[in-house]
């Protein structure tokens, strides 16, 4: 199937197997980043503080960075379409187990479980789009199972948001494992056999790293999303610092603030087509800003919301820009180079949620901010840096187009 996928040509829909992957992408990062909109309940309802319930997206974030690259390994040869499968079936239990739990220590336990799922199926799902889909459709393909993310805070986070504000933080988690299973349930329904091209070594995913433009977008993204999270983990408390804002008003604004996600999603993606390091430099330096900003716009509404969309239009570009950059800079390696970045990303992830909640509780929530920002700040000084360092397939696409054009002006 794979093979007279490819051989097709034109540009066509996407087949139905592309949004189912972007279904699971949308059901881990909804799950992912549930707590967010949930922080202010889970505590209350926990009796933990801020700082301490931000560990529901800290752990997760850690086990993800060490699932992603070993689990491709521990599957080895094993279908991927089963193993997606089976990923999404134990993310519904960890759901079940997070909405049952008892007592801190429970949830965190679920939260772990969760971990696991998101580090599989970023490492699996993230370079299944060249199997999918003929060569001049793998941007597009890319961008649509990356859009899981932007649909994800568009629909996920604020629905959970609204969800615990209406009936409590355990249904948010409860309507997430009934979620999981029914997209386990389509991705057994719509993917093809996905035999394994070739078991994944520790080697192999050591040694992506050292080919330079990988390093290079690895080192850009651990500097940006680190911020991102430092800062994002706690924007409900800070959009709850702007005078006379609701609950119901928070869970509006994050909606904006995931359309403008989605929205740079496929911008950042179609940007990254061209010059992927370039794309990642003006995100870097876009979602620095709108951060930093953020701190003292906290005492008006319009800024504040203004920031708050400008902050999604550049997040949203993000996760594909880079796994764009990371294709085009390993080719024969695609699935260890996505093991290994979605174990970065995740770690990242982690630490920026850690660090986050540290600044929070000694510099209230502005510290995040702070931090945020800074760390944004220093992942555009890095891709300003890397301008020498570009993949072999934009060199690959450029150097084409200028020797068709010497032929035509020759021939």
């Amino acid at each position: 199937m794979e093979e007279t996928i490819r051989r097709s040509g034109g540009r066509r829909a996407l087949p139905p197997s592309v949004l189912a992957l972007a279904t699971a992408t949308f059901c881990v990062v909804t799950t992912e980043m549930l707590p967010v909109g949930l922080l202010t309940s889970l505590g209350h309802g926990l009796h933990t503080s801020a700082g301490t319930t931000g560990l529901t997206v800290t752990l997760p974030g850690l086990v993800a960075a060490l699932a992603a690259p070993l689990l491709p390994v521990a599957v080895r040869r094993a279908d991927r379409r089963t193993v997606l499968c089976v990923l999404l079936a134990v993310l519904a239990a960890a759901n079940a187990l997070s909405a049952l739990a008892p007592a801190f220590g429970v949830l965190l336990l679920g939260r772990a479980l969760v971990g696991v799922c998101i580090g599989g199926v970023w490492a699996v799902a993230a370079g299944l789009a060249v199997r999918l889909v003929p060569e001049e459709s793998e941007g597009r393909a890319t961008a649509v199972i990356f859009s899981g993310i932007a649909v994800a805070s568009v629909l996920g986070v604020p629905a959970g948001t609204l969800m615990g504000g209406l009936a409590g933080w355990r249904w948010a988690f409860a309507v997430m494992a009934l979620l999981a299973l029914a997209v386990a349930a389509l991705l057994a329904a719509l993917l093809p056999p996905l035999p394994a091209e070739g078991a994944v070594r520790l080697g192999e995913v050591a040694g992506v790293v050292r080919i330079p433009a990988v390093r290079a977008v690895l080192l850009v993204v651990a500097f940006l999303i680190t911020g991102h999270f430092a800062a994002y983990t706690y924007i409900r408390p800070a959009l709850e610092r702007v005078p006379g804002l609701g609950a119901g008003a928070v869970g509006a604004l994050l909606l904006v603030y995931g359309v403008a996600g989605i929205a740079g999603n496929f911008l950042g993606g179609a940007a990254a087509a061209r010059d992927p390091r370039r794309a990642l430099l003006v995100i870097s330096a876009v979602l620095a800003g709108s951060v930093l900003l953020s701190v003292p716009a906290g005492g008006s509404l319009p800024a504040a919301a203004a920031l708050l969309v400008v902050w999604g239009l550049a997040y949203g570009g993000v996760s594909v820009s880079a796994q764009n950059w990371l294709m085009a800079a390993a080719p024969g390696r695609r699935e260890a180079g996505s093991a290994l970045f979605a174990g970065l990303f995740n770690a990242a992830i982690a630490l920026g949620a850690l660090l986050g909640g540290r600044a929070a509780d000694r510099f209230q929530v502005e510290g995040a901010l702070w931090l945020g920002g800074a760390l944004a700040l220093a992942a555009a000084a890095v891709a300003l840096r890397l301008r020498g360092l570009r993949p072999r397939r934009v060199l690959k696409r450029r150097t084409g187009w200028l020797c068709c054009v010497l032929k035509r002006r020759t021939g």
